[in-house]
Formats: structure tokens, C-alpha cells, sequence
């Protein structure tokens, strides 16, 4: 494990000739399954096992990703004794859209991804392999797993959430919004349609994008997107937005209740999430006396939204971070 460790702080050097050669010979080691979830629609994930193996990590991506994005983030759990499942999201990735047009980032109700992942959970923990169970969940996903954990305190053995979306930016005041957005409720042609200043997927240059300073792991999510065009997802609907902003007030409001152990890891650059909205979910479990680890939200100095894809130093420090956090419980 300290072996594969190692590699993390220097793989931008060669990356090309590591996701053409070991990586990809991994990747095709997967194992790809599906469920029908409500509404009939098809849920697809993948999974990497061995047999040695007696913990999971189930990760949990963020809006318009695809389990496709993340072979690197499974290689390297993967390599320190983890059986990892990640899933695609209802309406993104390889999972069924919810609207004609499959550009648009949509779910009906927030809850729904929650049902997915807690079926998903049900499907691959129900023979009591493992001696461990972790959630590593991703900007929506964060959500997606404080909800399904607040369903379920002991379902995960415990929870590392980087950049979690408990709150999102807006392009303008937040009352404003909610105005239009209740205004938009009751109006299908644009409830459904692509919100405010967003629309169809298109490749965002490396030198004005705000996710990463990884320019090699932007260049490769930039090609997996555009090798599968059905990977392709443009901006949220404008009831997904509703949707998003209402879960990030409802999970604030719980936070003071949810006692199930967590690591968040912040980016100190993100230009997508909210981080006040992390620090007073963060506080509010601290009141309570069951504070996040470390009493405070892990601040990831220089880090950009995605944090699991950022340059090498953050990112292995990221890693480091998790990969100790989970390995507290085994002792």
C-alpha cells in the first residue's frame, strides 16, 4: 500500500504513459451492472473486486459525471485493499435520462438519487462480505450520502465528503433566484428547460476552466467526454437547481443530527460550491458535539472544485487524508 501510495505525488510526469498502459489494463478488469430504479429508469454502476479484499468504498460522483471519469480515483483505492462500486446517477453518465433531450441535467425529485444509491447499497452489501463499508462522495454526491446516511446512521462504516454540495454559487442573489425558480415551477417548457447562462455540453479550454490545475487529468475527462458523446450532459434544468438549493437548506437544517462520522475535505479555490454553507454544517454538528474530523472542514489549500482530479500534491494529500481517515476504523 505505501508503495502505491508513492506514486501519487509525481504520476503527472509520465500520465500519458500510465492511463494508456497500467491504468487502462485495470479499467478493463470491470465489472458493469445495472437495477431499474423508480420511474423505471436504469441505473447502471461498476464495480472492482478481489476476493482478499474485506472493505468497500462505495463513491458516489458529482452532477453530469460518469463512472467513466474516474478509473485513476479506482486504481488508486482499489490498490490499498478496497473493493470500490460507483455509481452513475439517474438522468447522467450511462444511466437512463429523464427527458428527451439528453443534454439536460434533470431529476424530478432529489431524493430519487438518494433511493438509487440506497438500492445500490442493498445490492452489494447485502451478503455481509465486508468487514467495513466507506462512502467517498463528490460535490452532489456529498449530498446524495449525508441524505442516505441520515436514512441510514449505520449503513456506512464512515463518510469522507470532498467539496460536498451543501450549498451552490449563484450568478446572482439567492432571493432573486428563488423567486424565478418558484415563478418557473408551474411553467414546463422552462422548469425543464436548461437554466440561466448554461446549455449543451462543450469542451471548456484547460486555461478558463474552474474545476482543476491538473492540466493532464482536465485533457482526459475532456476525451472521455467527447470519445462517448452519451456521456455527454449539459447544464441542470431549472428544477434541478430548485431541487439543489432546496436539499442544501434541508441538510443544513439536520446537520445538528446526524451523528455518523465524517471527513470533509474543502477546496479553498471552488468556484461551484458553497464553502460557507460546509463550514456552518460543519459548526452545527460541532454544537451538537459530534463535529466532522478534526472539528472542522479539512481546508485543501489551492484546490480547485475537484479535488480528487486536481494536480498531483493536492491530490495525494487528499488521498493521504482519506485513505488514514478509513483506516482509523480498522484498527
Amino acid at each position: 500500500m505505501k508503495k502505491h501510495q508513492s506514486q501519487w505525488t509525481h504520476r503527472e510526469k509520465s500520465f500519458s504513459a500510465f492511463v494508456t498502459g497500467p491504468l487502462l489494463s485495470f479499467w478493463r478488469q470491470r465489472q458493469e451492472r445495472q437495477f431499474v430504479g423508480k420511474d423505471g429508469i436504469v441505473v447502471r454502476y461498476m464495480c472492482m473486486t478481489a476476493g482478499s479484499h474485506k472493505k468497500a468504498i462505495f463513491i458516489v460522483p458529482g452532477r453530469s459525471e460518469s463512472y467513466s471519469k474516474y478509473p485513476e480515483v479506482v486504481w488508486d483505492l482499489f490498490n490499498c485493499g478496497y473493493d470500490i462500486f460507483v455509481i452513475d446517477h439517474r438522468g447522467q453518465g450511462l444511466s437512463g435520462r429523464l427527458l428527451d433531450d439528453p443534454q439536460l441535467g434533470h431529476v424530478a425529485q432529489f431524493s430519487d438519487y438518494v433511493d438509487d444509491l440506497e438500492r445500490l447499497c442493498e445490492l452489494e452489501l447485502s451478503g455481509g462480505r465486508y468487514q467495513q463499508s466507506f462512502v467517498l462522495a463528490h460535490s452532489m454526491g456529498g449530498a446524495i450520502a449525508t441524505l442516505l446516511s441520515q436514512r441510514h446512521p449505520s449503513l456506512f462504516t464512515a463518510t469522507a465528503l470532498v467539496a460536498p454540495m451543501f450549498g451552490i454559487i449563484l450568478p446572482m442573489p439567492e432571493w432573486v433566484v428563488e423567486r424565478i425558480l418558484n415563478w418557473t415551477a408551474s411553467r414546463p417548457h422552462l422548469r425543464e428547460g436548461f437554466a440561466f447562462g448554461t446549455g449543451r455540453w462543450h469542451a471548456t479550454p484547460f486555461g478558463i476552466n474552474n474545476l482543476t490545475h491538473s492540466r493532464v487529468r482536465y485533457q482526459r475527462s475532456l476525451r472521455c467526454y467527447a470519445d462517448q458523446p452519451e456521456l455527454q450532459i449539459g447544464g441542470p434544468t431549472t428544477h434541478w437547481v430548485r431541487e439543489a438549493i432546496l436539499t442544501g437548506r434541508y441538510i443544513e437544517s439536520i446537520a445538528s443530527e446526524l451523528h455518523h462520522p465524517i471527513l470533509l475535505l474543502q477546496a479553498s479555490e471552488d468556484q461551484v460550491v458553497d464553502n460557507h454553507a460546509q463550514d456552518r454544517f460543519s459548526l452545527a454538528r460541532n454544537l451538537a458535539g459530534f463535529p466532522c474530523y478534526g472539528d472542522h472542514p479539512q481546508v485543501m489549500e489551492g484546490a480547485r472544485h475537484e479535488i480528487l482530479f486536481e494536480k498531483d500534491e493536492i491530490r495525494a494529500d487528499a488521498l493521504q487524508k482519506i485513505t488514514e481517515y478509513f483506516s482509523t476504523f480498522s484498527r
